[in-house]
């Protein structure tokens, strides 16, 4: 799929576990880590909105298009 996840960089860049992004968002680690690997088909606004709050950044930074 050309959409790449940057979740985890994302975390590392802040510091911070799947599990606190998890209780600060209120998403279930499983739901996070599916996100996480790539593995989701969709996202909601909701959630992405929640998550970039979380880690005071941009959808931008988390998702990537890459037509390869």
């Amino acid at each position: 799929m050309p959409i790449i996840v940057n979740l985890d960089v994302m975390l590392a860049k802040r510091k911070m576990t799947l599990t606190e992004l998890s209780a600060k968002v209120g998403v279930s680690m499983t739901n996070l880590s599916i996100l996480k690997k790539g593995h989701s088909k969709a996202v909601r606004f909701t959630t992405l909105n929640a998550i970039c709050m979380a880690l005071d950044c941009q959808p931008g930074d988390i998702l990537e298009f890459s037509p390869k």
